[in-house]
């Protein structure tokens, strides 16, 4: 697998990093609308506003035919959730996705957001599964096996009992919005490649409150918990460095233990 997963060199990173920003930036512009009363459609529709202000293409939008701006998944719903009418409650938390194309470079990154007062439950996944993915991020450095990534976001996870999604992946990006390598959120039992510098790597951690089994609904994107729990997703794209990983969609850490009124 190794000599499949693509090694860019620093100006070839610097283009993903605008791709990156960009997309950051949009998620971050989108954090806003996340409220009560507030339908997953109109946050689409916002997207699209940002996209074309931002004259990027976007990563999704017609992706084997997905009819969304960006990914909105609620409570349940893990990943791939469409816009459409579903009105938002104080108490939900919402995943947002969104992928941007600059100069023919994507960038790759997603948040979870609690819509006003969550759970402490609820609170905790989301910083459970923000921090899982900076440990991650801290493997993702030359010489590392990818499975030390992989094994940073089960080692962190598992003892807080929450389920690990094994269905869904994080994954290689560049040129295209899926590439080399995949990289599941636990320890395969097999090889995986060893990490060199300048390897991009979509890291995304899916954590559930219960079960980490899914399944697709009728829509045939949207991917939900077969036991109806809550589920959390939080990505970067980073470039493997030296000492960790290099962020290239770097925005502020909205779940931080102490912004949720909480303790790990």
């Amino acid at each position: 697998m190794a000599d499949k997963i693509p090694v860019r060199n620093p100006s070839e990173i610097a283009k993903l990093r605008k791709a990156g920003e960009v997309s950051a930036r949009i998620l971050m512009e989108l954090m806003p609308l996340v409220k009560p009363g507030v339908t997953t459609g109109e946050i689409d529709r916002y997207a699209a506003e940002l996209f074309a202000r931002e004259k990027c293409g976007n990563a999704f939008f017609g992706y084997c035919g997905y009819p969304g701006q960006l990914c909105i998944s609620v409570n349940e719903e893990v990943v791939h959730g469409i816009g459409g009418s579903r009105v938002l409650r104080e108490g939900d938390i919402v995943s947002l996705d969104a992928g941007a194309i600059v100069d023919g470079w994507y960038g790759d990154n997603a948040m979870t957001v609690p819509v006003g007062k969550v759970s402490e439950d609820a609170a905790r996944l989301l910083a459970v599964t923000e921090e899982a993915l900076f440990r991650a991020i801290a493997q993702a450095r030359q010489g590392n096996s990818l499975a030390d990534v992989c094994g940073a976001v089960e080692d962190f996870v598992k003892p807080f009992g929450f389920g690990i999604v094994r269905d869904y992946v994080g994954h290689g990006v560049g040129r295209h919005l899926h590439e080399e390598p995949q990289i599941p959120n636990y320890r395969p039992h097999y090889p995986l490649p060893r990490l060199k510098r300048g390897m991009i790597l979509a890291i995304e951690p899916m954590i559930t409150l219960g079960s980490y089994k899914v399944k697709v609904l009728k829509d045939k994107w949207t991917a939900v918990t077969t036991d109806g729990s809550p589920a959390a997703h939080f990505e970067h794209t980073v470039a493997v460095g030296s000492h960790g990983g290099d962020i290239l969609t770097e925005r502020p850490r909205i779940a931080l233990p102490e912004q949720l009124g909480i303790t790990l």
